[in-house]
C-alpha cells in the first residue's frame, strides 16, 4: 500500500463525490440541521453551507438540489442574508423554507412586507391545487396542519409562481414555479411538528429533483473504509476512547480499514457511569481485540477538580488534564518499537463541522470524543482521521450496528463528556460521585425493567448542591437531593420530558432513598429543552 498524505478535507470529498447531493443554504434557523436529517432520511446525502460560504459551496459540490432554510431574521430589513444569485441562473430545484420562502420572493421579484399578524406553532393549511411537492402526501382541498413560525410574509408573487396552499395568517402559504422547479414554504418542514413534513421534502429530493436514495450505511462503511486506506496509507493511527458511541464506531471503522496500525487510547478519569470503563476494555480488548491502552487517570482527575464549582471551569480543567494525558501516552507509544503515530483519529460528527464552520469561522480542531473542549496541540503534528464526519448521531448508530457493535452500546443513551462531573453541581468529591453513580444506576436499572428505556431519548440523575432535613425510621437525616431526568427526542434538538406515571417515578425513589447512602429526598425534572441547545447536562 503506497503512502499517502490525504487529508480530512480530501476524504470528505472521496465519499461525497460517490453520491448524489443536495445543498441546503444555512440562514441562521435553530433548526437547520433538522433539514438535513429529514433529506438524509430519504436516502439523499446533503451539506450544510453557511450563507456566507453558500457560493463557494454550491460551485464546490455541483448539488442537484439546493434547500434555503429559514433564519431570525427579516427580509425586509437593510443587509439581511440573501441567496447567491449563481443558484437561481443555475437550473437546480430550489425549496425554500420560511425566511427561505420570502428570500425567494424578495430575490425573484415579488414582495415581503413585516407588520403582518405573527403566525408561531401550529396552524391549519389548506391545499389549493395539485403539485408534484404534495404528490401522494396532501390532496387539493383538504386542510392539514404544519408548524408555522414567522412575522413576515410573501404579498406579491414572483413572475411564474401560483399559489398551491394558504392558511388564513398566509395566505402564500406555498408557492411554485414549476417551470423552474422552485418552491417556497412558510411552514416548516423539518421539524415534527408538521406530521407530514418530512415526506414532503421526500417529495421534493426525488420527485422534483430527480436525485437517488443511495446514502446508506451499508454503502458508506464501504466507502469509508478505502478513503481511510487512502488517507492512512502504511501510517499508524491513535484514537481517543471515550466510552461513547462516536468514538467508538469511529474506532471499530478505522481497525476495519487498517487493522493493528491502530492503537486506541483510553484515558479513564473517574467521571464515568456504574461499570463503564469496564464494558469499554472488555468490548475492545476481548470482542474486537483492538490494541487499547487503558490509562488510570483518576486520581490525577480528581485532585484537579477538587474545589473547581464553575461548570465550565470544570470543562477546562477534564479538557486540558485529557489532552496532556493523551500527549504522554502518545508519546509513549511512539517509542514502542513499531514506529510514531501520524495521525488521530476522533468521533467527530458532522454538528460538530457545521458549529465550527457556522460559528468559529473555521473547522474544529477539538477532540469531540471525550470532553468537547480544549484543541488539539500543534505539537503533536498529527494529522487527523474522521471518518463520520458526515454524518448525524442516528447515521452513527446506524453504521455500529452494521459494524456489529452491541446493541446495548449502540443504543446506550448519550453521555457527555465531561461525564459526572456535570452531574453534579458545584464542587465535587468521590462521595459525591459514589451517591450519583449509584443513583443513576438505579435509575436506568428501573427503566429497562419497565421497558422503557429506548423510549427515552437519554435519562440520568443530577446531585443538586442542596441538602434537606429529612425523616428516616425513627431519626432525622440531613442529606442529599437528588434531581431525575428523562426526555424523549426524535431528533436531539428539541426534548420533552418524559411522562413517568407515578407508581414508577414512586418505586424509583423508594430504591434510591432505600439502596443510596446519603440521599433523603428524591425531585423529577420535568423541564423542556428548547430548540438549538445541543446536549442536556
Amino acid at each position: 500500500m503506497k503512502e499517502n498524505t490525504m487529508h480530512a478535507a480530501d476524504f470528505h470529498h472521496e465519499i461525497a463525490e460517490r453520491h448524489d447531493k443536495a445543498l441546503i443554504v444555512d440562514f441562521g434557523s435553530q433548526v437547520t440541521q433538522l433539514i438535513a436529517r429529514r433529506v438524509r432520511e430519504a436516502g439523499v446525502y446533503c451539506e450544510i453551507a453557511p450563507f456566507q460560504n453558500a457560493e463557494a459551496a454550491f460551485a464546490d459540490i455541483r448539488p442537484k438540489a439546493v434547500i434555503l432554510s429559514g433564519s431570525p431574521c427579516s427580509v425586509t430589513e437593510e443587509g439581511s442574508p440573501r441567496a447567491p444569485e449563481s443558484i437561481f441562473s443555475s437550473g437546480v430545484p430550489v425549496l425554500a423554507i420560511c425566511y427561505g420562502e420570502q428570500l425567494l420572493a424578495a430575490q425573484l421579484g415579488g414582495a415581503v412586507e413585516g407588520g403582518h399578524h405573527r403566525e408561531f406553532g401550529r396552524a391549519a393549511i389548506d391545499v389549493l391545487a395539485d403539485s408534484p411537492l404534495f404528490a401522494g402526501v396532501w390532496e387539493k382541498g383538504g386542510t392539514y396542519p404544519v408548524w408555522m413560525s414567522h412575522g413576515d410574509r410573501v404579498t406579491r408573487l414572483p413572475p411564474g409562481f401560483r399559489v398551491i396552499a394558504a392558511s388564513p395568517n398566509a395566505p402564500m402559504a406555498a408557492i411554485a414555479d414549476e417551470a423552474r422547479r422552485y418552491y417556497g414554504v412558510q411552514f416548516h418542514l423539518e421539524v415534527v411538528h408538521t406530521p407530514d413534513g418530512a415526506k414532503l421534502l421526500a417529495n421534493f429530493v426525488h420527485k422534483v429533483a430527480g436525485l437517488k436514495s443511495d446514502w446508506t450505511m451499508a454503502a458508506f462503511r464501504q466507502e469509508a473504509v478505502s478513503a481511510i486506506r487512502h488517507q492512512v496509507g502504511r501510517g499508524r493511527v491513535l484514537c481517543g476512547l471515550s466510552g461513547g458511541v462516536d468514538s467508538a464506531v469511529a474506532a471499530v471503522l478505522v481497525h476495519e480499514a487498517i487493522g493493528d496500525a491502530l492503537t486506541c487510547v483510553f484515558v479513564d478519569h473517574g467521571l464515568l457511569r456504574e461499570s463503564e470503563a469496564e464494558e469499554v476494555v472488555r468490548l475492545f480488548r476481548n470482542h474486537y481485540n483492538i490494541p487499547l491502552v487503558h490509562v488510570r487517570a483518576q486520581e490525577l482527575f480528581l485532585e484537579a477538580l477538587a474545589g473547581v464549582e464553575d461548570p465550565e471551569g470544570k470543562r477546562k480543567t477534564i479538557g486540558r488534564l485529557f489532552i496532556e494525558t493523551f500527549e504522554e501516552e502518545a508519546k509513549k507509544i511512539a517509542h514502542d518499537g513499531k514506529g510514531a503515530p501520524q495521525f488521530l483519529a476522533q468521533g467527530t460528527l458532522y454538528p460538530d463541522v457545521i458549529e465550527s464552520v457556522s460559528f468559529a469561522g473555521g473547522p474544529s480542531v477539538t477532540i469531540k470524543s471525550h470532553h468537547n473542549v480544549g484543541g488539539l496541540p500543534e505539537r503533536m503534528n498529527m494529522k487527523l482521521v474522521e471518518p463520520l464526519r458526515e454524518l448525524f448521531k442516528d447515521e452513527v448508530r446506524a453504521l455500529g450496528r452494521e459494524l456489529g457493535l452491541p446493541e446495548a452500546f449502540v443504543g446506550r443513551h448519550p453521555f457527555p463528556g465531561p461525564g459526572l462531573a456535570i452531574r453534579c453541581p458545584g464542587a465535587i468529591s468521590r462521595e459525591k460521585l459514589a451517591i450519583l453513580r449509584k443513583a443513576d444506576a438505579l435509575l436506568l436499572d428501573e427503566i429497562r425493567k419497565a421497558g422503557l428505556y429506548d423510549d427515552i431519548w437519554q435519562a440520568f440523575a443530577v446531585l443538586l448542591p442542596v441538602r434537606t432535613v429529612g425523616v428516616m425510621g425513627d431519626g432525622r437525616t440531613y442529606d442529599h437531593v437528588l434531581a431525575l431526568r428523562a426526555v424523549t427526542s426524535t431528533d436531539g434538538m428539541t426534548a420533552d420530558y418524559y411522562g413517568f406515571d407515578m407508581n414508577f417515578l414512586g418505586r424509583v425513589a423508594t430504591r434510591i432513598i432505600n439502596e443510596v447512602r446519603g440521599v433523603n429526598r428524591v425531585v423529577y425534572d420535568v423541564t423542556s429543552k428548547p430548540p438549538g441547545t445541543i446536549e442536556w447536562e
